[in-house]
């Protein structure tokens, strides 16, 4: 990693549900040692709400976030880029460090059906943030 606070970007196809939630998650345990971004390659309007409540359960606030369109700055500027679910319309960029985490679409779905994916996303961005030297805050 460079000698700068690493800047991970969370990429999924509507910015809505599994990047959010990874984002919160990302902040929480960064505790502004690393930087986080999240986009979409076709934005939702609004934040899932089933995610903003699962979050909520957790004492993370995800409901003021909005889904954007990533754009090449962003990519561009990510140090590690994660995507989940969003296949060929995921941005490349040769040199960067990139990870796919498999994992179920919220949309749709209540919170009883977000809360393991929630969970998930938790344990793969505690692990993420270890292999960059960031040590994950409690």
């Amino acid at each position: 990693m460079p000698d700068r606070e690493p800047v991970v970007l969370f990429l999924c196809v509507h910015n809505a549900g599994r990047s959010q939630m990874a984002l919160g998650w990302f902040r929480h345990f960064a505790a502004g040692r690393a930087s986080g971004l999240s986009g979409g390659s076709e934005p939702a309007a609004q934040v899932n709400p089933a995610a903003v409540e699962a979050m909520a359960e957790v004492g993370i606030d995800i409901a003021s976030e909005q889904p954007t369109q990533w754009t090449a700055d962003m990519v561009g500027s990510a140090d590690v880029v994660v995507t989940m679910g969003c296949g060929d319309a995921c941005p490349y960029v040769p040199g960067t460090r990139y990870e796919d985490w498999p994992l179920d679409d919220p949309a749709g779905r209540g919170v009883e059906a977000v809360r393991p994916i929630r969970d998930e996303i938790e344990q793969r961005v505690r692990t993420l943030l270890t292999d960059l030297g960031v040590a994950p805050v409690r």
